[in-house]
C-alpha cells in the first residue's frame, strides 16, 4: 500500500540505515549526501573548470570536508578535460570516472552526482539500493488481486486509494466472480457514492452483512460527512455477527493536502489498504499492462490468428505504457493532463480479439483509428497531443510487428517473434531485453528528463531530511553542537536593525522612492528582530535557562537540516534557497537597503528582486514620472531595455 512517490524514499532510508549499522558506509558521509553541504565562500574557480555551474562549484568545495574528497578540487584542476567529459556525459552514474577518483565506490560516486549532476541521482540510487538490498526493493511487482484476497476477512474493509488511470472495480469484480459474487444475482452490490445514495448504501451494507454478500462503495471522498455514519453502521454490522462471507470494499481519492481528513481514522487503521498506482518506470508499466491479460485471454484467442493476437497485444501494451510514461515529463510529455486508464487498455484488448475473429485480414487502419481517435483519443483535447498519440500507433500497430525482431518498438527494443513466444516468454523478454529507460524511448530529447529527475532527487532528500528531523550528526558531533555553532554565527553576522526614528527625521520630503525605502526597512526590521529574538531564545533553551518550546524545537530542526524555519518564512520574502544560502542572500539585501537609506536618494542601480515588494518600486517610478510630466498614472506603462552594463559602477 505504499505510494509510488514514496517507494524509493523508503527503500533509500532503509538501505542507508542498514549499511550504517553494519559500518559499510560512514554516517558522516550519509548525512553529507542528504544535507548537501555547500561552501558559503567557495575558492576562485579556474578558467579550465568554468563548465561547472556556480552552485555546483560551491557543492564541490563542500565535499572537501569529507576525507575521501579532501583534495577533490586539486584533482579536478589536474585533469579538467576528464572532468568535463564525465560531467557532460548523458549517464555519468555509469560511465568511466576521471583518473583521480576512478577507484571510488558507487556511494561516493552518488556524492559527486549530488553535488554536480543532481538530475542523475535517482538512477544511481536505484542501482545502489538494488545492489545492496535486491531488485525487489526498486522494481514494482504487478498487482495481484488474488493474493490480496487471501488477506481479506469479514471484519476488515478493503480500502482502495484511487489514482488517475486506475480503476479497482474490474479487479474486485474478477475475484467476486471467482467466489460466486456477481452483480447479476445481487450477491455483489456496487454503489457509486453521490448525493442521494446515503440510505441505499446503509441498506446495502446491512443486507450484505446478514446475507454474506459483497458490497463496494466507490468515490467516498465525495461523501465526507456520510463517512461517520458508515463508520458507525459498519461497527454495528460486525458486532451483530456478520456472515463469514461478507466483504466490504471502499474506494477514495487521496486528500488534496496532507492535513485534510476524508476517511475516519478508525477505518483507515483497521482496513486493508491497497494503493494500486500506475508505476512511473517503463518496465513496470509494460509488465503491469501485460498482466491485465491473463492466460484465459490467450486461450480465448487460440485460433489461426493466435500469432497476430499476441504480437498486436504486445504492441498495444507497449503503446499504453509509453503514453502513460510521457506524463512524468510534464508539459514536454503532454500539453495537458489526460486520465488514460486500465479500462482503455482492456477494452482495446477486447476490440483486438473481436476484430481478429471477424476479419480475414488484420484491419490495421481500423485498429489505429479506434485506439487513437475513440478509446485513448477520447481523452485528448489538444490537436498536437492527438497527433503524437496517433504517431505512436502508426509506429507500433503495423504489419512489421508480425515479422519477429523486424520492428523497433523503442530504441534498442525490438518486437519479439509471436510464432516462438508464449505468454511466459513475453514476460521474460520484457525483464531481460528492455533497455535502461531513457527519454529517447518515448521519442523525446535526452534533456527532457533533466528537470523531472532533478526535482525528483531534491524531493527525495528533502523528504528524508523531514522524516529524520535531526538525527545524530555522526562522528561524535551532536545535533546540539552543530545548532549552537550556527546560532553563534548568525547572531554575530546579523547586522543591527535600522533606526527608524532617525530615518523618519531624515526623510523630510516623502517622495514615492523614500516611502518605498522606509517600508522596506520596516519589513526588514520585523524579520531581523524576529530572527534575533528566536535565536537568543533557542540559545538560552539549549543552555537550560528556558524551557524548550515547539517553536524552538522547529527552529533547531530546520537549522540542523539547513532549511528555512517557518517562523522566519512568515516574515520573509519568497525563496527556495536552503538556510545557508538564504542567510547570505539576506545579508546582501540588508547591504542594499543600508546604501539606499543612507541618503534616501534614488540609487543609480537597484537589485529590484532584493526588495520585499518589488512592485512598489515600479509603482514609485510611474508615480514620480506622472507628477514630473503631468501624465495620467492609469495610462502609463513600463518599458524595459536590455543593456550590456555588467557593473553598476558604470552607470552615471
Amino acid at each position: 500500500g505504499t505510494l509510488e512517490i514514496h517507494k524509493l524514499i523508503i527503500s533509500t532510508m532503509l538501505c542507508f540505515r542498514i549499511l550504517v549499522r553494519h559500518e559499510k558506509v560512514s554516517e558522516v558521509e550519509v548525512l553529507a549526501l542528504i544535507k548537501k553541504e555547500v561552501a558559503l565562500e567557495p575558492p576562485h574557480q579556474p578558467e579550465s573548470l568554468k563548465f561547472i555551474p556556480e552552485v555546483a562549484w560551491s557543492a564541490v568545495k563542500g565535499l572537501e570536508s569529507l576525507k575521501i574528497f579532501e583534495h577533490l578540487i586539486q584533482q579536478m584542476e589536474g585533469e579538467p578535460h576528464l572532468w568535463r567529459k564525465w560531467y557532460q556525459d548523458e549517464k555519468p552514474e555509469s560511465c568511466e570516472m576521471p583518473k583521480g577518483v576512478k577507484d571510488i565506490n558507487l556511494f561516493h560516486r552518488i556524492l559527486l552526482l549530488r553535488a554536480m549532476r543532481p538530475d542523475r541521482l535517482t538512477n544511481a540510487l536505484v542501482e545502489f539500493v538494488g545492489q545492496n538490498m535486491g531488485k525487489e526493493y526498486v522494481e514494482q511487482p504487478t498487482f495481484d488481486i488474488v493474493a490480496t484476497q487471501e488477506e481479506m476477512n469479514t471484519q476488515t474493509p478493503v480500502f482502495f486509494v484511487l489514482f488517475p488511470g486506475v480503476d479497482p472495480t474490474p479487479e474486485v469484480e474478477k475475484i467476486g466472480k471467482m467466489n460466486g459474487k456477481v452483480i447479476s444475482d445481487g450477491s455483489f452490490i456496487n454503489i457509486s457514492m453521490g448525493q442521494g445514495q446515503e440510505l441505499n448504501a446503509i441498506k446495502a451494507l446491512k443486507e450484505a452483512g446478514k446475507a454474506g454478500n459483497w458490497v463496494m462503495f466507490q468515490n467516498v471522498h465525495l461523501m465526507q460527512t456520510w463517512m461517520k455514519s458508515f463508520e458507525r453502521e459498519f461497527e454495528i454490522v460486525i458486532e451483530e455477527g456478520a456472515h463469514p462471507d461478507f466483504r466490504c470494499f471502499v474506494s477514495s481519492e487521496p486528500p488534496a493536502l496532507p492535513h485534510m481528513e476524508i476517511i475516519p481514522e478508525s477505518i483507515l487503521q483497521n482496513s486493508l489498504k491497497v494503493a494500486n498506482e500506475a508505476p512511473s518506470d517503463l518496465k513496470s508499466n509494460i509488465k503491469r499492462a501485460f498482466s491485465k491479460f491473463d492466460q484465459s485471454h490467450f486461450e480465448k484467442a487460440m485460433t489461426h490468428k493466435f500469432a497476430d493476437f499476441k504480437a498486436l497485444l504486445f504492441g498495444l501494451c507497449m503503446f499504453h505504457s509509453l503514453i502513460l510514461g510521457r506524463r512524468k515529463f510534464g508539459s514536454q510529455g503532454w500539453s495537458r493532463k489526460y486520465n488514460f486508464n486500465d479500462g482503455d487498455l482492456t477494452i482495446c484488448g477486447d476490440i483486438l480479439h473481436n476484430y481478429l475473429s471477424s476479419y480475414e485480414q488484420v484491419p490495421y487502419t481500423d485498429l489505429q483509428y479506434l485506439y487513437g481517435e475513440i478509446m485513448y483519443g477520447g481523452h485528448i483535447t489538444d490537436d498536437w497531443d492527438r497527433r503524437t498519440n496517433n504517431t505512436y500507433l502508426k509506429v507500433l500497430i503495423k504489419p512489421q510487428i508480425m515479422q519477429g525482431m523486424n520492428l523497433t518498438l523503442a530504441p534498442g527494443f525490438r518486437s519479439p517473434d509471436p510464432n516462438k513466444f508464449d505468454r511466459n516468454a513475453y514476460e521474460k523478454y520484457i525483464d531481460e531485453k528492455l533497455p535502461i529507460e531513457d527519454p529517447r524511448m518515448f521519442g523525446l530529447h535526452p534533456n527532457a528528463e533533466i528537470g523531472y529527475l532533478t526535482t525528483l532527487g531534491e524531493t527525495l532528500f528533502f523528504t528524508i531530511l523531514q522524516c529524520s528531523g535531526g538525527s545524530s550528526g555522526g562522528a561524535g558531533r551532536k545535533k546540539e553542537d552543530i545548532v549552537k555553532e550556527q546560532i553563534v554565527r548568525f547572531l554575530e553576522t546579523l547586522p543591527p536593525a535600522f533606526v527608524m526614528l532617525d530615518l523618519y527625521v531624515k526623510a523630510k520630503d516623502r517622495t514615492p522612492y523614500v516611502v518605498v525605502c522606509l517600508q522596506e526597512c520596516e519589513r526588514m526590521n520585523t524579520l531581523t528582530n524576529t530572527m534575533r529574538k528566536s535565536l537568543e531564545d533557542l540559545e538560552d533553551g539549549l543552555k537550560g535557562k528556558l524551557n524548550i518550546t515547539d517553536e524552538m524545537e522547529e527552529l533547531s530542526d530546520k537549522m540542523f537540516i539547513n532549511q528555512q524555519p517557518a517562523l522566519w518564512v512568515k516574515y520573509a520574502y519568497f525563496s527556495l534557497k536552503n538556510l545557508a544560502s538564504w542567510f547570505e542572500d539576506l545579508l546582501l539585501r540588508i547591504a542594499q537597503l543600508t546604501q539606499y537609506s543612507d541618503d534616501l536618494a534614488v540609487p543609480s542601480a537597484l537589485w529590484i528582486s532584493g526588495l520585499f515588494n518589488p512592485m512598489s518600486f515600479l509603482t514609485a517610478i510611474m508615480q514620480v514620472t506622472a507628477r514630473r510630466d503631468n501624465l495620467p498614472l492609469d495610462n502609463m506603462t513600463l518599458k524595459t531595455d536590455i543593456t550590456n552594463v555588467r557593473d553598476y559602477n558604470e552607470i552615471q
